[in-house]
């Protein structure tokens, strides 16, 4: 129901570059500030992959995420209506620089999604949580949001168990 009404606020929203940017995060998983910050440069159409460079992780490493069906047609309709020598995804207003901030964009659609206590960062956990759900390893989830540690994607595991009883039973 939430993220119903999550996608339904983006859907009308005036402001549909920061919209897109949500429902990238939301398709792949990345942070906020990945997705603000890609490049066309960083996107292999051919195979279906953004390569996040090293400078833009967490980790500082560079990672070959595969973009699902959706995610992919997004970012396909983005390249059409981008202009021709655009550096980002989603271009700032100032001129050579990718959308900064989407803070008073973020309150607004939480106001009218009515949802509290609902970060920008959670979209993360949100696909993470969908992908352990469908049945997906622990160990895939976590490579496919670029955890290190598999501590880190172990708090899904309460998930996990749901999807194998769902599929046992």
């Amino acid at each position: 129901d939430e993220l119903s009404r999550l996608i339904a606020v983006l859907n009308g929203h005036p402001n549909q570059r920061a919209a897109e940017a949500i429902r990238l995060q939301l398709l792949t998983g990345a942070r906020i500030g990945e997705v603000l910050v890609a490049r066309w440069r960083d996107f292999d159409f051919d195979r279906g992959v953004w390569i996040k460079p090293s400078h833009h992780t967490k980790q500082k490493r560079t990672e070959h995420l595969p973009l699902s069906g959706p995610a992919l047609a997004l970012v396909a309709d983005l390249r059409q209506l981008a202009a021709p020598r655009a550096t980002y995804l989603f271009p700032g207003d100032a001129k050579g620089k990718p959308l900064q901030d989407i803070k008073r964009f973020w309150k607004d659609v939480l106001e009218k999604a009515e949802l509290e206590d609902y970060r920008r960062h959670d979209n993360r956990h949100t696909h993470a949580s969908y992908l352990v759900s469908s049945g997906l390893s622990l160990e895939i989830v976590g490579r496919l949001l670029g955890h290190t540690s598999p501590l880190t994607t172990r708090r899904y595991a309460h998930l996990a168990d749901r999807s194998e009883e769902r599929r046992v039973g």
